[in-house]
């Protein structure tokens, strides 16, 4: 919706269509508690919101300079054409259309990186500025300078919602995958307490991944890459917890219980991949998750053959998770104190201190090296670092079996 309503207001008034969005929401929480949720929901959502969007015009007609000079907006302009006018830019074939450009014109080249992910994560994903900050393990503060000043860029510069130029395309291209992962992540291990798996977000990245697959500019080779990814790992999705909520680490899931189905579509679209000169963190990332997959148990994992293409993608895209996943596969090829040794040389890494998971893993390899203690304390540590339940509890009975 805030694609949409951004179209309509123009990226200068990002903020008004943000609002409209939210009190539709809260519109919504409140209406659907009375009367029940509708047979549509989203047609639901989308009337309010539009007849929302005529409220916001007709009520800041005086106070908003609102841009409708363009033929597909000029109608907006007239009270007695507003509202049929209106209808045409909420018509279904135009609103993958507007999500597409709203998600590019994110990533303009005048806004960092950075900058680019959080407004799409904060705009079209819905992601509160905690689970940004997670995302790019930083603090809830920084995310909010981030938004502000990418939102004064728009409001100075009045970005056009438009499909990049040729040229501009694969760069900007990037920011976007990188965004839609983000969201992917959040979704398969949630930093929320309340979920550890949240399939909702899942299957949004994965719709914003097939409309950039799916179009003729856009169908770039790390975008199939990325999509094969996203299939690996979401076949796992029932294994990965009890009836009760508890999760399963990969030793002990039911492989039976993996989408088979999801896994041949993942296949599918590495084959639909396989073009183009160059190979991306994508590629490398669904490769490996591909080794998962093919593996009839853990046991017969091809660990070295993980642990190689982790070197390589710490060689072309490093990063310390890069790192810290590399490290798991140490464990598994060359034992607890190698791969402490390799976790150590991490621990200085920017943000790496405050990832629950890197004390998680620490805890393990003290374990079995037998150094209780230290065990403890990094497993108490890393309780302290995630917000999820269901991590807590898994860390909660490792630090049980030490005593």
């Amino acid at each position: 919706m805030v694609s949409i309503l951004t179209r309509v207001f123009g990226t200068e008034h990002l903020e008004l269509a943000e609002d409209v969005v939210q009190q539709t929401f809260i519109d919504a929480i409140h209406v659907w508690k009375l009367k029940g949720i509708p047979d549509n929901p989203s047609a639901w959502l989308f009337r309010v919101a539009k007849n929302k969007a005529i409220d916001s015009i007709r009520r800041n007609k005086y106070a908003v300079q609102f841009d409708f000079s363009d033929s597909e907006k000029q109608l907006l302009n007239s009270e007695y054409t507003l509202s049929p006018a209106m209808d045409k830019l909420w018509q279904e074939d135009l609103i993958k259309d507007d999500l597409l450009k709203m998600m590019f014109a994110c990533c303009h080249p005048g806004i960092t990186q950075e900058n680019q992910i959080t407004l799409i994560l904060k705009t079209l994903c819905g992601f509160s500025t905690g689970e940004i900050a997670k995302a790019f393990l930083t603090a809830e503060d920084t995310v909010s300078k981030r938004l502000y000043r990418t939102k004064e860029f728009f409001r100075e510069h009045k970005i056009e919602l438009v499909l990049p130029p040729p040229a501009a395309l694969k760069e900007r291209v990037n920011a976007v995958l990188n965004a839609i992962y983000l969201l992917f992540n959040e979704g398969y291990n949630s930093t929320q307490a309340e979920q550890l798996i949240r399939k909702d977000l899942m299957e949004e990245a994965m719709m914003l991944g097939r409309l950039i697959t799916e179009n003729q500019y856009t169908r770039l080779p790390e975008a199939f890459a990325l999509m094969a990814l996203m299939c690996f790992h979401s076949s796992r999705s029932e294994s990965r917890l009890t009836a009760e909520g508890e999760i399963i680490l990969l030793p002990q899931q039911d492989r039976s219980k993996w989408d088979a189905k999801r896994i041949e579509l993942g296949n599918a679209y590495m084959n639909e991949a396989a073009f183009g000169a160059a190979i991306t963190p994508y590629h490398i990332e669904a490769a490996i998750a591909y080794e998962h997959c093919a593996a009839p148990n853990f046991e017969q994992t091809n660990w070295q053959r993980i642990l190689e293409l982790y070197e390589w993608l710490c060689r072309v895209a490093y990063s310390p998770i890069a790192a810290l996943n590399k490290t798991v596969a140490i464990l598994q090829v060359y034992g607890p104190q190698q791969a402490l040794e390799a976790l150590n040389d991490l621990a200085s890494e920017k943000g790496i201190q405050s990832y629950y998971l890197y004390h998680s893993l620490l805890g393990e390899l003290y374990t079995q090296l037998g150094r209780k203690d230290e065990a403890q304390r990094s497993f108490t540590k890393a309780i302290n670092l995630t917000g999820s339940e269901a991590e807590k509890k898994v860390l909660g009975n490792k630090i049980a079996a030490l005593i």
